[in-house]
């Protein structure tokens, strides 16, 4: 059986982190936990659990998830945010995996906790994530805030059963909040990589964003709560080529 480290980047994670500490109890030979200097109980709640906790300043989202991977000690990782948690099934399945590791990478079905309902459609389910994986076999990616771990090419993938459970949001307020921070962040990432704003892509993007995720990915199944989601996707969408499109024109 192969040994595992289980690796998860914090701040302000008091809320939801025991559940996320209790759920690696049965499959991590160690924890990392990779924090950014928390002002709330965080730093207590690891220190209850045989946790390694580490500070380092926040450089990015991306950036904290592969510094936290190259202070594991062990060769395979799994990789978990403070606010999510293995449900019983894919526990079961990541035991089963250590005693016949087949593949580079192993991907699961993360499924998403909005305001205390299970959301099931939309973009949010099922939210494909790869977080088992070899050290060496690919690193994260992406644009900021947005995070994913790919592989390098050539290397195998497998899936596992069973749903990561993620608290994302306990209140409409809180998705608010995160939608303008959120934006803000991306907005600045797409201007670094040199990415521009328009009118066409302010009015298209979101529209197309709110249509697939409603209609063609079945939010409206999710009831209230799914069209709210589908909005804030509009939103969010919005706000990030409206802010990019004013970062462009203050430095003209």
């Amino acid at each position: 059986m192969v040994k595992l480290s289980a690796v998860i980047i914090t701040y302000n994670e008091e809320e939801h982190l025991e559940k996320c500490l209790k759920s690696l109890i049965e499959v991590a030979d160690e924890i990392i936990v990779l924090d950014s200097y928390s002002t709330d109980r965080t730093e207590a709640i690891c220190k209850a659990y045989n946790v390694s906790f580490i500070q380092h300043k926040f450089e990015g989202y991306i950036e904290q998830k592969n510094i936290a991977i190259n202070k594991a000690s062990f060769e395979h990782i799994l990789s978990l945010d403070g606010d999510e948690a293995l449900s019983e099934s894919l526990k079961k399945s990541i035991l089963k995996t250590k005693s016949n590791w087949q593949f580079d990478g192993y991907y699961c079905n993360r499924m998403n906790n909005y305001c205390g309902q299970w959301i099931k459609h939309s973009d949010w389910y099922p939210d494909k994530k790869l977080r088992l994986f070899k050290k060496q076999s690919g690193e994260w990616q992406g644009i900021n805030p947005h995070d994913s771990f790919t592989l390098k090419p050539g290397k195998s993938s497998g899936k596992l059963e069973g749903d990561l459970l993620h608290w994302i949001f306990r209140d409409y307020q809180e998705h608010n909040q995160k939608v303008e921070r959120f934006s803000t962040i991306a907005a600045e990432a797409y201007f670094k990589l040199g990415k521009k704003s328009s009118i066409w892509k302010i009015l298209y993007r979101p529209s197309w964003a709110f249509f697939k995720a409603y209609f063609l990915r079945l939010g409206f199944l999710d009831g209230l709560n799914g069209f709210i989601i589908c909005v804030q996707t509009f939103n969010v969408t919005f706000l990030k080529y409206i802010k990019l499109y004013q970062i462009w024109k203050n430095k003209v």
